[in-house]
């Protein structure tokens, strides 16, 4: 067998930072024989002013657009899989292996960047989702007395959270360390990644929104699902909650995991985070061909509404021990907000191969994206 090395090129976009970075680093470790290189659209980590990232200050509050929405994204483990059984063998396979890395005091320093809680999933849609969350440890269905207003039922177990940006930079680290290298650009074609490449043993498309308009690949099924989130100075909560209503809607809240401030701290002011307790991120906006890039202040609005009623010990204690909370108890707590697109895709996710005819050449292609 030759032990010449291969290049395998994986393109990645800034909101697949995680499926790309694990995809290579993955790569690495089944095979230290090939040389792994990731094309990469703008980094969110680059630096760009206010009037290039759409970043506009709001009091000590930093509003951030699409471009910088990592810092931001929630990321914890909660499959979505409904009847598809392949979406959750891949979520239940993800899950084993990412917890495996959270196991508290592991030898790897990745397990700081994780924190395990109890999340509880109330509904009010009349699904029942056991048939695609059984696998998570210590599930159970809530009583009656558990559950909160508008739910009418409730299935509780733990997961974790992860601090994401250090977590992709841990991803990096990584992959770097196995042999894999790096290049910066902006592509208009997929063919444009094979500049400098000579005969590459294949080629990864993890391009997450940029499928839609990306040439070589240009899949108008591909398209964004709009999301706002808040982080909330709320150290006292140590659990997450979702509601999904009948109405469609659906709100949520989960510690966020800072990590360990004393490996993490220049990461943190990289980012403008300022290192603390745990912060609460709160969500519950999912609104399909939304391409708008800042957030809404009504989004705002109805996503403090909804979250007070799911979990009303979001608001400090000092204010539940005499009244009850209101939405400016929780607004008081925010230090930070932001928005992004998830790429949604019409079918569900396009895992499968295909060939780039070019230059005479035909080179396995890996599409892996939606």
């Amino acid at each position: 067998m030759s032990n010449d090395k291969k290049n395998v090129i994986v393109i990645g976009a800034v909101n697949s930072a995680m499926r790309d970075l694990t995809l290579a680093a993955a790569h690495l470790h089944l095979s230290n024989r090939c040389d792994r290189s990731v094309h990469r659209y703008p980094h969110s980590g680059d630096k760009q002013t206010p009037e290039q990232s759409g970043t506009r200050a709001i009091g000590r509050r930093h509003i951030a657009s699409i471009d910088l929405n990592l810092p931001r994204q929630g990321a914890h483990h909660v499959s979505q899989a409904f009847e598809d059984v392949r979406q959750k063998a891949m979520d239940k396979e993800t899950f084993e292996i990412m917890w495996r890395d959270s196991e508290p005091g592991g030898s790897d320093a990745v397990s700081g960047l994780f924190f395990r809680h109890t999340h509880t999933e109330f509904r009010a849609d009349g699904i029942d989702p056991s048939a695609w969350l059984d696998y998570m440890p210590d599930f159970r269905t809530v009583s009656e007395r558990e559950l909160v207003s508008s739910s009418t039922a409730g299935y509780t177990f733990t997961t974790f959270t992860l601090n994401t940006p250090a977590y992709v930079n841990w991803l990096l680290a990584r992959f770097l360390a196995g042999g894999g290298s790096t290049k910066r650009m902006s592509l208009q074609h997929i063919s444009q990644v094979l500049d400098g490449i000579t005969n590459p043993a294949a080629i990864v498309a993890c391009p997450g929104i940029g499928a839609r308009f990306l040439g070589g690949i240009e899949d108008k099924d591909v398209y964004p699902v709009r999301g706002q989130t808040a982080f909330l100075r709320a150290p006292w909560i140590k659990y997450g909650r979702t509601l999904s209503g009948a109405d469609g809607s659906y709100i949520y809240m989960m510690p966020r995991c800072t990590g360990d401030v004393r490996n993490h701290f220049l990461l943190f002011l990289k980012w403008g985070e300022i290192p603390d307790d745990q912060k609460v991120i709160i969500g519950g906006i999912k609104v399909p061909n939304d391409w708008y890039p800042v957030p809404r202040d009504t989004d705002r609005s109805y996503i403090l509404t909804r979250v007070l009623a799911l979990c009303p010990e979001l608001a400090p204690p000092s204010v539940r021990a005499s009244r009850d909370p209101t939405i400016e108890d929780l607004e008081a707590l925010i230090v930070d907000e932001g928005c992004g697109l998830r790429p949604g895709r019409k079918g569900g996710i396009r895992l499968e191969g295909g060939l780039l005819e070019t230059g005479g050449k035909k080179i396995p292609v890996v599409y892996n994206y939606g």
